[in-house]
């Protein structure tokens, strides 16, 4: 299984951060599947790949040291595949999300660490 992490500490309160979220995951071609206040999973659409290279995507939300300036979320990317190649199918799906997330107008980005 092809697995990948990453944590940001972005300059937005927590309130305002899930919707910014779900719009920047959905213009990353991926289907919103459940979500609450602090968690987010979403899933690639299926149709261009094999089922078991379809990226799931789940956000955690860190609101207990939440403040009105900044926020961390943790953020895992996964599929079925085995990652035999260092390029594969979930690595390029995670360097594209993170990429959309370091460089979203919709926030300041304070840090970035992967996993």
């Amino acid at each position: 299984m092809a697995r990948y992490t990453c944590s940001f500490l972005v300059s937005v309160a927590s309130d305002y951060l899930q919707p910014l979220l779900i719009e920047l995951l959905q213009y990353c071609d991926l289907e919103i599947q459940y979500y609450t206040p602090d968690y987010i999973m979403a899933r690639e659409i299926p149709g261009n790949v094999s089922f078991s290279r379809l990226v799931t995507v789940e956000v955690l939300i860190d609101k207990s040291t939440a403040t009105d300036e900044e926020t961390r979320m943790n953020i895992v990317i996964k599929n079925e595949e085995l990652p035999l190649r260092l390029d594969n199918h979930c690595r390029q799906v995670f360097d594209f999300v993170r990429q959309q997330i370091e460089h979203s107008r919709n926030w300041h980005l304070i840090e970035s660490i992967s996993g």
